[in-house]
């Protein structure tokens, strides 16, 4: 079938939105104008929240087994351990992914790379996207590849291109923001010492500079990220791995046997002003980017990509009303303008050399971080921000009722057994305790699989209401929420937008 999305963009988010297109039976281009899959990594996390998505692709697994589980968080200052805070468990009966893991994301990206060749579905590599235009019936793409131009039209066009995005470029969207004065490096290296492990994440801090230290690859191989002394930019001469490497063991405590990979980079944090004009949408850091405290970035695009995909195979489909694309920006935007604002704060407050920040950082921080070892509470707030299963789109005009504290626009609570439905990536109706004849049989006429489960002390524990309708999105968050079986009103929320089931 002739494509009908154009994915402009194949790193991380771009295939995320390519896995979910080919798993809902789309038809789509995905290009980039790189000759391959990067070849070096700068994202590293993968969060609970991203394994979840990939969990319903059914290869989550890939990434616990071939990645590195980050079961603790270990402070370092002048040379000494002042505190550190346990993660291995932090999001027990949460989520069955209970920490963050450490993957690189080339190595992150063969793996979307081999799932899409599961469903026949190549990479045109070498191919960009010079301009766009729209029509009466879609978009007309002007692509080169190899040099040579050619027009192809569309229904919809996706910006998954980076930073410097054609796509935003070409819809004129704003991006305002700006950059940190500070340059950063990043560095790959075997090296041993007190603050690094095979399974942790160390903060270290020295005068005014820090670093963070992570596994990579292998436990033997570990990542640095940091800011460069004030005085290696400040002198004339070409900075060096080698002049890196003697700073940091002499500031670090470690010792550094070998460097595989060191780049330079300045950090922006950005919110283009509109995710989608027309037929296209801006996804991942073509629509925002921001500081690497907390490992957000990546895992947000790919959120994006989740979010939009069956969104847009559903209109393709003709399976719900187009106004479910404008839902896109103003649940991804929102989300991503607390999060720059969120991150700034936070990583001002670590690379700041104003005294009040280098005081919390070096003696305040240290005194707090243990507290949270102690606090349940405490624990599961850190868990639900960091993991991202906190993101929420309660504001959404998608979301409709509110049982106790279950409100629609959140994400289904985990209950350890539900999660298993999810893998179908498609509407369906959860009800914890048992569905009446009524609901069962419009169910059926619906072609919606409806799912019965215990209403037992972890339902009851999770927020869930005995024999309450829950209607779930194929992105796992809930759409339509009432108290009890009222199929009158379930049908008028999915006439309302016209849904029907992918798989009916």
């Amino acid at each position: 079938m002739k494509p009908q999305i154009l994915i402009a963009g194949a790193g991380p988010t771009g295939l995320a939105l390519a896995l979910s297109l080919a798993k809902q039976q789309v038809p789509f281009k995905i290009i980039d104008q790189e000759s391959g899959p990067g070849e070096a990594s700068r994202a590293m996390a993968v969060m609970p929240r991203t394994l979840e998505f990939y969990d319903q692709f059914n290869f989550a697994d890939e990434f616990v087994t071939g990645g590195i589980k980050i079961e603790g968080v270990h402070v370092h200052v002048d040379g000494k351990e002042k505190a550190h805070l346990d993660l291995g468990s932090i999001g027990e009966g949460i989520s069955r992914f209970t920490s963050p893991y450490s993957f690189p994301q080339d190595e992150h990206e063969k793996v979307l790379l081999k799932q899409l060749e599961r469903y026949g579905v190549e990479v045109e590599w070498n191919t960009e996207l010079l301009s766009f235009h729209e029509t009466d019936e879609g978009t007309m793409a002007v692509l080169v590849c190899d040099g040579e131009e050619s027009e192809q039209e569309f229904l919809y066009i996706c910006g998954c291109d980076g930073a410097s995005s054609a796509v935003r470029h070409q819809i004129q969207a704003g991006f305002p923001g700006g950059t940190y004065e500070q340059e950063f490096y990043v560095m790959d290296m075997k090296a041993v010492g007190a603050p690094i492990g095979s399974h942790k994440l160390a903060m270290c801090m020295h005068g005014e500079e820090f670093v963070v230290l992570l596994p990579v690859r292998s436990s033997d191989t570990t990542r640095a990220i940091g800011v460069f002394p004030d005085y290696m930019t400040a002198a004339d001469k070409e900075i060096t791995s080698e002049n890196l490497v003697d700073y940091m063991q002499s500031a670090f405590s470690i010792d550094v046997k070998e460097v595989n990979w060191f780049s330079t980079y300045k950090v922006h944090h950005r919110v283009a002003e509109v995710f989608r004009k027309g037929r296209a949408f801006l996804v991942g850091d073509a629509a925002h980017i921001h500081s690497p405290a907390g490992g957000q970035g990546m895992n947000t695009g790919i959120g994006d990509a989740m979010n939009l995909g069956w969104k847009l195979a559903a209109v393709v489909q003709g399976k719900m009303k187009q106004e479910v694309l404008k839902t896109y920006e103003t649940e991804r935007k929102a989300f991503a303008e607390r999060l720059v604002d969120t991150t700034d704060r936070v990583f001002t407050r670590v690379v700041s050399k104003k005294r009040a920040n280098r005081l919390f950082r070096k003696r305040i921080a240290p005194l707090l971080i243990p507290l949270a070892n102690r606090s349940d509470r405490a624990r599961k707030k850190l868990f639900m921000t960091l993991s991202q299963v906190q993101i929420e789109y309660t504001k959404s005009r998608l979301s409709r009722g509110k049982v106790n504290e279950l409100q629609a626009g959140i994400r289904l609570p985990y209950t350890g057994e539900n999660y298993e439905a999810l893998r179908a990536w498609d509407w369906q109706v959860h009800v914890y305790g048992g569905a009446n004849s009524e609901l069962r049989d419009f169910c059926q006429d619906r072609g919606l699989v409806l799912h019965t489960f215990k209403y037992d002390s972890a339902a009851e524990k999770r927020g869930f209401s005995g024999g309450a309708i829950y209607l779930v999105r194929p992105d796992g968050h809930i759409g339509f929420v009432h108290p009890d079986r009222d199929v009158q009103r379930l049908q008028k929320y999915m006439d309302d937008w016209g849904i029907v089931p992918f798989h009916g």
